[in-house]
């Protein structure tokens, strides 16, 4: 499938993107909109999908002016990832949704999924995630080298519009503490220096960093010796708990319910829950640093079912149950067209019937073959399958084609606490084997995920 991104901001183009990219499906990221560029990148990328999201330089209202114009002169659907609410759900989001009118919304709250709908908007739940490209430990930067940290931008103008935002009691629990006793913490981000109306103390200038070029925050969590993740709402948790705990950040946050709900504290992080507490764990595990190393690579496990794949394989999952997708037209024979000019030799493969919710990604793991395999043997010409399409997904097909070159294959079902590199130890092969064989972009692998593991050409498997 190819999906268009309208999009040009860094926080964005580094995340869901690469996610589509990682289940197999081809990208293009617009960069900055014109009038002219938006007709002309539909005509010439021919996308199966539009997809826009957040809030940036390409959501003003004259660019929205051109979405929903050129956008809709066709039949591909359009969706929105609505990452600012609920906020900004009211005085942002919805206006977006009047002027583009996508075909379905995502949002990062759950509690708006009803709202929209009552709206007569289709919109679904779809949280936060993280890549592997941007968000992954690196070594200790004497650059950004500090005992506590934290990446974030102060938003004074959002408190003075809610004083009673929920941010600010993460504020009042996990900084002014820390403030009050003198304690140093490294500040990344716009504004902090406008914060002492609400934290009661200045923050000294040599402390704050200013702006923090997104692609290079990884390395301030892992150079830090603690990270302070703040927490926006009781009921979802920020994009940076996933960014931070995929860099392998040692993360302490407030606890909230949906950090219970998506972590164990004290395993994956540390949630504090007063500002008492929050000094208790600064102190212990600043005299303590031997604790902190598990914490942060079960952090990192527990993360890794929440990358930008996922999601992406989710949303595709949604928008095809929907009916959204389903839009597109078949530009390829239908399932059983296919079937009746399969020569002798594919008679013999095993078949896949397709159901709800099933992916060429997801059906290539379950059959320990590739999606580009399957494509092959079924001559498709794009990622798209529909429910009842009959698939030709021969495991024995490619172990005896693989065999015939004289290497030995067997799979492996990752799982949890699983890595490349103690794979390639187990296997007694390189990561980047690994790697190759099953088309894999990073170094980050998922549980229940199905790897090939070859013959390297060594005679060892």
């Amino acid at each position: 499938m190819r999906v268009l991104f309208l999009e040009s901001h860094p926080m964005w183009i580094h995340g869901l993107p690469n996610g589509f990219r990682d289940a197999g499906h081809q990208v293009k990221i617009s960069g900055p909109l014109t009038e002219e560029n938006i007709p002309k990148m539909i005509a010439e990328f021919r996308p199966h999908l539009i997809l826009m999201m957040g809030w940036g330089p390409e959501h003003t209202f004259q660019r929205q002016n051109w979405i929903q114009k050129y956008v809709h002169a066709t039949d591909i659907p359009l969706v929105y990832w609505a990452t600012e609410d609920p906020t900004f759900a009211v005085s942002f989001t919805l206006p977006l949704i009047r002027m583009v009118m996508p075909h379905f919304v995502f949002t990062i709250s759950k509690d708006w999924v009803k709202h929209y709908n009552s709206l007569g908007i289709k919109a679904a739940h779809m949280d936060f995630g993280h890549h592997s490209s941007v968000h992954y430990p690196v070594e200790s930067q004497p650059r950004y080298r500090s005992t506590i940290s934290v990446v974030a931008n102060a938003y004074p103008h959002v408190f003075e519009k809610y004083p009673d935002h929920y941010r600010l009691t993460s504020l009042h629990t996990l900084i002014r503490p820390l403030l009050q006793e003198q304690i140093r913490i490294n500040f990344y981000g716009r504004d902090w220096d406008k914060m002492k109306p609400y934290l009661g103390v200045d923050i000294p200038r040599e402390w704050q960093y200013g702006y923090l070029p997104y692609i290079e925050a990884n390395k301030v969590y892992s150079s830090s010796d603690i990270i302070i993740g703040l927490q926006n709402y009781q009921s979802q948790v920020t994009q940076r708990t996933y960014e931070i705990l995929g860099s392998g950040g040692f993360l302490l946050t407030q606890n909230t319910p949906e950090i219970r709900r998506l972590f164990t504290p004290g395993i994956d992080l540390v949630a504090s829950s007063s500002p008492e507490e929050t000094l208790r764990f600064i102190h212990h595990y600043l005299d303590h640093p031997e604790e902190c190393k598990p914490i942060r690579e079960q952090g990192r496990i527990a993360v890794s079912n929440a990358t930008y794949r996922h999601r992406a394989e989710y949303m595709i999952t949604v928008l095809l149950e929907d009916g959204i997708l389903q839009r597109e037209e078949r530009i390829e024979l239908s399932g059983k067209e296919r079937n009746a000019n399969i020569d002798d030799k594919k008679e013999k493969m095993a078949k896949h019937h397709v159901i709800k919710g099933d992916t060429l990604w997801k059906i290539a793991q379950k059959y320990g073959v590739t999606v580009e395999q399957i494509k092959s043997w079924n001559k498709l010409a794009s990622d798209m399958i529909y429910v009842d399409d009959c698939l030709f997904v021969s495991e024995k097909a490619a172990e005896d084609h693989e065999r015939g070159n004289g290497r030995k294959v067997q799979t492996h079902l990752v799982k949890r606490g699983d890595t490349l590199w103690n794979l390639s130890k187990k296997y007694g092969i390189s990561v980047e084997h690994i790697k190759s064989w099953n088309h894999l972009t990073s170094d980050t692998i998922y549980e229940n995920q199905l790897l090939k593991i070859e013959d390297d050409g060594t005679g060892r498997t």
